[in-house]
């Protein structure tokens, strides 16, 4: 089963798709976590340290792509479990890579690796922010990246079977449904 989800900062997304991707793996293994976010200060490196601290001993293989999505598919046995954390991560490095050059269509290529990603895997689940509901105007690079990141998370919803919203800890199903209770 492919699903996504999508939330706010700090709403138990990345937790409720660690339940998710580790009850597939009951019955598709191995299990994955394919982490996308690099380190670029001491609170990006902070947060990585809490999710490794957090799958602990969940029996996930990391891999490491923090760009080129689809080259997972060199690195894995397509039969497993997947959790691909996250989509917010995965465009900021495509899309402001450390060279400094700004990569405004770095959401096609991305959307072109999800996709052959989608198409190769049975059991995963995507994780993404939801970063578009406050009304402040933000500069054209923000913009830009909003604007991107909204058409990878359509693209990622219309190609999952479940579409799930975590909002204040609550698990909104928008799409499908999830065939078990992993509250």
């Amino acid at each position: 089963m492919k699903i996504f989800i999508s939330g706010g900062c700090k709403n138990g997304k990345s937790t409720y798709a660690q339940r998710i991707a580790k009850w597939q793996s009951q019955q598709a293994s191995p299990l994955y976590y394919i982490a996308t976010m690099s380190a670029v200060d001491e609170e990006d490196s902070a947060r990585i340290s809490t999710h490794q601290q957090e799958r602990e001993g969940w029996g996930f293989t990391t891999i490491e792509q923090p760009t080129g999505i689809e080259n997972i598919l060199h690195k894995c046995d397509y039969d497993g479990s997947f959790l691909l954390d996250s989509l917010t991560a995965l465009l900021a490095n495509e899309m402001f890579p450390t060279s400094g050059d700004f990569d405004e269509n770095a959401w096609e290529r991305i959307a072109a690796g999800l996709l052959q990603v989608l198409g190769k895997l049975e059991n995963i689940v995507i994780v993404s922010d939801y970063i578009y509901s406050d009304a402040m105007q933000y500069d054209p690079l923000t913009e830009a990246y909003r604007k991107s990141l909204a058409a990878l998370d359509r693209l990622a919803a219309k190609n999952c079977d479940v579409v799930l919203e975590a909002a204040y800890t609550q698990i909104i199903t928008h799409k499908g449904e999830v065939p078990y209770e992993i509250y």
